[in-house]
């Protein structure tokens, strides 16, 4: 469990493979908030790979000593000098939901360290042409979290990610859900740290890409989006950077999640979503 330390964390993650061998590419996969629990499954079919995950800041096993909001440029920082402790050059990315958009900052700021970035549905609310609706319905995610805790507000965040198509001007004057409906809790433990809606929501979702410095490097980045998930907000917003850059989203079974296991209960299709990740990264 090699840790590295940063500015403001120490840094967690794991390699699978010998990062001395290199004979074999070197595949970092990365999400956000989601830590390196959520790719064993994807990890198990590229064997063939030195596959490396980590965790991010404040999430699973790197401790944050900082405090406040977290952005796409402090992430990009701590993937800065992860692959610099990697010391093998540069590497393919496979990035999932706010680790695309990580993903993002980082292709545009350190292209020397990306060899092909793979951007699963970056959840890019100002990429939107409903963005107006979108923003003010995550803003009320994070201040509903803040008043009455993670049911409340996280039962808003799973209807706003699975909403299918443009949202309505009257979205966020509809009845709230209700906790319960998705096995949330519906009493408030009072605690305000969580990973997601405290640390990552508002500085993820309103990261705006240097699309001048993607335009000169663009052959380096592939845009992902879900079968499944294309009409909903990710995926919308995937598919509106992909046709800013002038590339053609490249379509991977299931949806937001589709390389997931049994990690979190909500399987989607790995062995498939993995045949489509080697065809993209050539192998």
């Amino acid at each position: 469990m090699p840790e590295l330390v940063v500015d403001g964390a120490t840094l967690v993650y794991d390699v699978r493979g010998e990062l001395s061998d290199r004979e074999r590419p070197v595949l970092l996969m990365i999400g956000t908030p989601m830590g390196a629990s959520g790719f064993p499954t994807l990890a198990s079919y590229f064997t063939d790979r030195t596959v490396v995950t980590y965790d991010p800041r404040g999430v699973e096993r790197s401790v944050r000593t900082d405090e406040g909001e977290l952005n796409p440029e402090i992430h990009s920082a701590d993937l800065v000098a992860l692959i610099e402790a990697l010391d093998v050059g540069p590497v393919d990315i496979f990035a999932s939901s706010g680790g695309a958009v990580n993903g993002l900052a980082l292709l545009a700021a350190r292209p020397d360290l990306v060899n092909l970035l793979v951007a699963h549905e970056p959840p890019l609310v100002g990429m939107l042409p409903d963005r107006e609706v979108v923003s003010a319905a995550t803003e009320d995610i994070y201040q509903t979290y803040q008043r009455e805790g993670l049911g409340p507000g996280m039962a808003k965040f799973i209807a706003i990610v699975g909403y299918e198509g443009e949202f309505p001007a009257d979205y966020s004057e509809r009845p709230a859900p209700d906790p319960a409906m998705f096995g949330l809790p519906t009493e408030d433990d009072g605690s305000r740290d969580d990973a997601l809606i405290t640390q990552n929501l508002r500085g993820t979702t309103s990261y705006a890409p240097d699309f001048a410095a993607l335009a000169d490097i663009k052959d380096r980045l592939v845009i992902g989006v879900g079968e499944e998930s294309a009409n909903q907000l990710a995926a919308r917003a995937g598919l509106a950077v992909a046709e800013r850059l002038g590339l053609t989203a490249v379509t991977f079974p299931s949806g937001h999640g589709g390389f997931l296991g049994d990690e979190y209960g909500m399987p989607g299709q790995p062995a498939e979503f993995a045949v489509k990740l080697r065809e993209v990264l050539g192998g």
